[in-house]
């Protein structure tokens, strides 16, 4: 393996581990303040921006779990008796 190819899966684990850290702190419970969901959604696309050119797909199932975090969670709420069109 040469040079290139060690810094390249070496760089590879770093994002994979990065990405174990930014998931933890994803967590609704740490992102209560709109400073802590601007924090994470600068962290998500810090690191989309990095994965974008790597070529293991385990950095890029985790982008792609890292951006669904930004994504709000949709609640469908019944209103008896009213109808929405």
């Amino acid at each position: 393996m040469g040079k290139f190819a060690t810094i390249d899966t070496a760089l590879d684990e770093m994002l994979v581990n990065l990405a174990a850290i930014v998931l933890r702190l994803s967590k609704p419970e740490m992102t209560r303040t709109p400073e802590a969901r601007r924090a994470l959604t600068q962290s998500v696309h810090q690191y989309a921006v990095c994965a974008a050119r790597s070529t293991d797909p385990r950095v890029h199932e985790l982008k792609t779990q890292l951006e669904q975090t930004l994504k709000p969670n949709l609640r469908i709420v019944a209103i008896d008796g009213m109808k929405v069109s």
